[in-house]
């Protein structure tokens, strides 16, 4: 199971006037320290590193052996890809390394049949078969099987949706009415994202990156064992995005921070 706990997100909207740029910087340079410091950390601390395993290369594979992958989402039980009757579509863990993606809504740009939109900086609008919209309640998004959709607004919050890529093993995408196995809210379809065991994420693991639009991205994993048969992992994970420029080619005043921790346990 995957439990996003201690969700305690930083989140800044920068709608500021130019007098608040001492005090954005300020803020941003704290941020960093405590990022790094936990980089500092888990980089000093002797313990083994996590050797990731290169995932399965997919075009080396027949035809029939990408047929039998196995997925989950359709009838709630492991069954071959070939014999599912929905039209469904999994990014497997090598299609998201290489896809350069650094949040889940980029994942799914390149699912067939997903609309995708990106509203604002930190605003993204996604959904299945048309009727897209920020809140899309005909989408039903789960996290291991457990739904992350907040019934007070009517769809689910992608800009917290954000678990280090690293972790994921699948996502699996059903286009379609799936509400006869999920119940409510799957009229148009279900994302599933299936993370990967925490006994296969020992060790530590640290990400970074930055560039002109994601100016930084940061991310902070260790995992170990308590005791003999519990396995856990815990992270914590940055992200910097500018503003974006608006319509007149004025600034956005959209950028934002988000800082988040999260623990899994198995």
């Amino acid at each position: 199971m995957y439990f996003l706990v201690a969700e305690n997100f930083v989140k800044e909207v920068e709608m500021h006037n130019c007098d608040d740029r001492q005090e954005r910087s300020h803020f941003r340079v704290r941020v960093m320290l405590c990022v790094f410091g936990l980089i500092g950390l888990v980089w000093i601390s002797p313990l083994p590193a996590w050797s990731q395993q290169n995932p399965p290369d997919l075009t080396a594979q027949s035809l029939e052996d990408l047929m039998n992958i196995t997925v989950t989402s359709v009838s709630k039980n492991e069954q071959p890809l070939s014999r599912t009757a929905s039209a469904i579509f999994v990014i497997s863990a090598e299609d998201i390394q290489n896809s350069g993606a650094v949040n889940i809504p980029d994942l799914l740009r390149m699912v067939p049949g997903m609309n995708i939109a990106q509203i604002n900086a930190n605003t993204w609008a996604i959904s299945a078969r048309g009727l897209n919209r920020e809140f899309s309640n005909e989408l039903l998004v789960l996290v291991d099987g457990r739904t992350v959709y907040v019934p007070t607004f009517g769809g689910v919050f992608w800009d917290v949706l954000d678990m280090p890529l690293e972790d994921i093993e699948r996502i699996e995408v059903i286009r379609g009415p799936g509400g006869t196995i999920w119940g409510a809210n799957a009229v148009n379809g279900v994302v599933n994202i299936i993370t990967k065991k925490t006994a296969d994420t020992h060790g530590e693991l640290i990400v970074a990156a930055a560039g002109n639009v994601d100016q930084g991205v940061a991310t902070t994993q260790y995992g170990g064992t308590l005791g003999k048969q519990t396995d856990y992992r815990v992270y914590s994970k940055y992200l910097n995005e500018p503003e974006q420029p608006g319509l007149a080619g004025q600034t956005g005043r959209d950028g934002w921070h988000l800082l988040n921790g999260g623990f899994s346990r198995g």
